[in-house]
């Protein structure tokens, strides 16, 4: 039997590396490594850029910001291009929710679009060791 809330956790979906340039970064991670690039798709009102890569069981994210005010680019200047976050399905996002809170672990964010018309929001990362979790759902 499974104790904690490992068992709301459908799987790893995707690992995202925010990007200052997402043509320049398909070349490490298509050309070089030769992941298989799945769909790119613009998101939160075209200001994010959102590139799938085939990780064979789950997906590799390039996140590039596109706008000067997107929040992601305060990230990439302070940063540079690299991991941001991994992100976990669940079923029932308002369930899941419920025994996260009960184990003490918060939510940061509001949900926002993902990919494919998925929803998703992120962990309080003060609760989560200091990873950057993100939880997505249909």
């Amino acid at each position: 039997m499974k104790s904690g809330i490992g068992h709301l956790f459908k799987g790893l979906d995707h690992i995202a590396i925010v990007v200052p340039d997402t043509d320049a970064a398909l070349k490490l991670w298509r050309d070089k490594f030769g992941f298989r690039v799945l769909f790119t798709e613009d998101v939160n009102d075209r200001t994010v850029r959102l590139t799938h890569l085939d990780l064979g069981n789950a997906h590799l994210q390039l996140v590039q910001p596109l706008t000067p005010e997107d929040a992601l680019q305060e990230w990439v200047r302070a940063n540079g291009a690299g991991l941001h976050h991994f992100c976990l399905r669940v079923d029932n996002i308002e369930a899941a929710l419920e025994e996260i809170r009960k184990a003490g672990i918060g939510s940061s964010s509001k949900p926002h679009q993902g990919t494919r018309d998925k929803r998703a929001l992120f962990l309080d990362n003060s609760t989560t060791g200091g990873v950057r979790i993100e939880l997505t759902w249909k």
